[in-house]
């Protein structure tokens, strides 16, 4: 009975996909170091997403042997790429995808980690955090930026990852279906503040990485990386968490408002006796509380705008179950 089982187990899939933008130089070395056996796995394939590229990535990709190659025909940024490729691999049959970056910063030799928990506990995203510390080339502010806003990611999405930018990470099934990145500077934060929205379980394991190959394109400063970043984590908490964004948002003018008010009144009753003079404060604190108002207001009508988003991404993700299933 259990030989009968054991052959008629369906393969599973693993697809290792990689964003490029102009990497020639740099995939080979990084295609050099993927695996084509993990523990677990019965197919490994690789698949490139060329994002518009104008060196010679893609054919060079088809001849150092990768399984899949898609091309944008411009450059659409690293989160259409990561979504192009997760579209990809699960046209490809995926059952877990790992994504990792083509200037082949980490260690593939961690794949294996990455996959494991998606294979023996179910979990859906698996995120490898690098050891920060100790990057020779990460600068004592990058370090103190990537610790505040991996906290502050944290915070925000319900995770224990201590690396929420890192880009190495493995999915399930499930999980691929489910994200959906609207941000055009990077996937790595934005999803996993989705991922809390979307019931998805999300774990952090160390992983290794190797010496600097090129420097980061994500972005041409430290300032433009934090300002976009900044706005992906305030966007992100806008998007899935309408109502407590904008609640807290409009605690802000209502609290200013409300001491004002409150300062008018006890003048009023009990101090100045000539409290026409404070009127100011009496109208500058009514507006302020109006506002507030309008925010809490505006804050209810989006949240109901997100309960109709969930139920159209619920029959998204049927949708494409019933078109992957078609193939």
């Amino acid at each position: 009975m259990s030989e009968q089982a054991s052959s008629t187990r369906r393969p599973v899939k693993l697809v290792i996909q990689i964003p490029c933008f102009n990497e020639e130089e740099t995939l080979p070395a990084t295609i050099a170091d993927l695996p084509r056996e993990v523990p677990g796995i019965d197919i490994v394939e690789w698949l490139v997403i060329d994002d518009g590229s104008a060196d010679r990535t893609a054919d060079l990709a088809r001849e150092l042997g990768v399984d899949h190659v898609v091309s944008h025909r411009r450059n659409r940024g690293l989160a259409a790429a990561f979504m192009t490729g997760l579209d990809a691999a699960l046209k490809a049959g995926a059952d877990v995808i790992v994504n990792t970056d083509a200037d082949n910063q980490y260690d593939a030799r961690d794949i294996a980690l990455l996959v494991q928990p998606v294979l023996d506990d179910g979990i859906d995203i698996v995120v490898g955090e690098r050891p920060i510390e100790a990057i020779e080339h990460f600068s004592p502010l990058k370090k103190r930026l990537q610790r505040v806003g991996s906290r502050v990611v944290r915070t925000l999405s319900g995770t224990t990852v201590r690396d929420a930018p890192s880009g190495f990470r493995a999915m399930s099934r499930n999980a691929a279906l489910r994200l959906q990145v609207f941000g055009k500077f990077s996937y790595t934060m934005e999803t996993l503040v989705q991922a809390r929205a979307e019931g998805l379980a999300v774990v952090g394991v160390p992983i290794r990485v190797n010496p600097q190959t090129r420097e980061s394109r994500l972005a041409k400063s430290m300032f433009q990386y934090l300002r976009r970043s900044t706005e992906t984590i305030v966007r992100s908490f806008a998007l899935y968490y309408p109502f407590r964004f904008f609640f807290r948002v409009g605690l802000v003018p209502f609290a200013v408002g409300a001491f004002l008010l409150g300062r008018w009144v006890v003048y009023w009753l009990f101090i100045d006796e000539v409290y026409r003079s404070r009127v100011p404060s009496l109208i500058i604190g009514a507006v302020l509380v109006i506002v507030a108002v309008q925010i809490w207001i505006f804050a209810f009508l989006a949240d109901l705008q997100a309960a109709a988003r969930r139920l159209l991404a619920e029959a998204r993700v049927r949708d494409r179950e019933r078109e992957l299933a078609d193939r």
